[in-house]
């Protein structure tokens, strides 16, 4: 069985982050380990609030440390990484312990606007982590603050910003669209460095989509480890999150989480008689 990590936040609301993460792993037949960055919480009492705490960077090595010691795994995931500290910590385990499939998800920018979470670790993502990433997987919010360009209104803006991402070092960029985009589809754009691929999907009007972004670079990952190409892993990822966000769940008031069982029909297991 293939082994899969993720370095990224909680969210305690189970949607999104490393819970997001793992069960996409589990979905795609590989066993996810995950070392903590952050926690995301959410008070209802103010209601669509996200309150970040981090994590110390000793405490992450500690966690990399028990990941590693039975050896290296076969992808590796990056989400919200909590601190510059923390960047460079996952930086240095990938670098020195493997791995030739890492996905780097640029978790900066809060959804729907072009909010820095964190300011400092732009600069870190930039200097620690995309030189290490087979692919990054910005958001359109994440491509423009990673690329220098702010706000992308048009396809040639998106392909400007993600040849300016591989300056960095990535070797492929994936950015996603999604409904961010004026179209009446949902729009990812692939560049491998070489040439570009428009990917177009069904536009769900829901808002039960939190956790999108996290189980798309996730799937990812599973797929390379299981031996996909880049840009099948892509592929498959999108239609896996396309048919989680179709399927997507109320979780209270304020939130909507995408559905990561969708895919497989995962509500029908352990029924009676299956």
């Amino acid at each position: 069985m293939k082994k899969v990590l993720t370095i990224a936040g909680s969210d305690s609301t189970g949607g999104a982050g490393l819970q997001a993460d793992l069960k996409t792993f589990e979905e795609y037949g590989t066993f996810g380990f995950s070392s903590i960055t952050s926690i995301v919480t959410m008070d209802p009492e103010i209601g669509w609030s996200h309150e970040v705490t981090e994590l110390s960077s000793e405490l992450l090595a500690k966690q990399l440390i028990s990941v590693f010691a039975g050896g290296p795994v076969d992808a590796i995931k990056t989400g919200m990484m909590g601190n510059e500290k923390n960047i460079e910590i996952a930086s240095h385990y990938l670098t020195t312990t493997y791995t030739n499939h890492v996905v780097i998800d640029p978790v900066i920018a809060c959804k729907g606007t072009a909010q820095i979470l964190q300011p400092k670790s732009v600069e870190g993502i930039k200097h620690y982590l995309l030189p290490r990433a087979e692919i990054v997987t910005p958001n359109l919010v994440e491509a423009g603050i990673l690329s220098g360009m702010g706000d992308l209104h048009t396809i040639a803006e998106m392909k400007e910003a993600a040849k300016r991402i591989t300056d960095y070092g990535a070797r492929q960029v994936v950015i996603k669209g999604g409904r961010r985009f004026a179209s009446d589809k949902a729009l990812d754009l692939y560049y491998d460095g070489t040439r570009f691929e428009l990917l177009e999907g069904k536009l769900y009007e829901t808002n039960c989509n939190h956790g999108a972004g996290c189980t798309f670079a996730a799937a990812i990952t599973a797929g390379l480890a299981k031996g996909k190409t880049v840009f099948d892993a892509v592929v498959l990822a999108k239609a896996f999150v396309s048919k989680a966000i179709e399927e997507g769940v109320v979780i209270n008031s304020y939130v909507g989480h995408v559905w990561h069982g969708a895919y497989n029909h995962a509500e029908e297991r352990m029924e009676e008689g299956k």
